[in-house]
């Protein structure tokens, strides 16, 4: 997904306001989890949101979005943020974030996924890596 970052994106500085970067995040990310299980699918969470570069006015941002795990009825999506100078080309890493969805049944009621399939080596690796996050996860609603 790409964006057209314009003043309205931006603060008095010049750089896009890191609220619009996370409502950009949450809509590929959901675009992904709704390709994946082709259910309608809402936000249970976002977290790892790291900001590490600004997006400048008249820049493009983009967003890449992927499946990281399934598990029953919620997905972790993974989504990098890049920084693109269009008359470049250069771009830099601006932001990471997982997110977590919950697919829905036509009544509103949480619905099961597919499973994931992985392909050994880094689709392999994000998965084992979202299992611990996941962990990370159920472990903080616990307490």
């Amino acid at each position: 997904m790409t964006q057209l970052v314009l003043p309205e994106h931006t603060n008095a500085i010049g750089t896009i306001f890191g609220g619009q970067v996370a409502a950009w995040i949450d809509i590929c990310a959901a675009i992904a989890a709704q390709r994946f299980c082709r259910r309608q699918v809402v936000t249970l969470s976002i977290d790892s949101l790291e900001f590490l570069h600004p997006i400048q006015r008249g820049h493009i941002a983009v967003f890449q979005a992927g499946v990281n795990a399934a598990w029953g009825t919620s997905m972790e999506i993974g989504v990098r943020v890049e920084g693109e100078d269009p008359m470049t080309g250069d771009r830099t890493h601006t932001a990471s974030a997982y997110c977590t969805f919950v697919a829905l049944d036509g009544n509103g009621r949480p619905a099961k996924v597919p499973p994931l399939e992985c392909a050994p080596g880094d689709e392999t690796r994000r998965r084992d890596q979202a299992e611990v996050r996941r962990a990370a996860r159920l472990q903080r609603t616990r307490k």
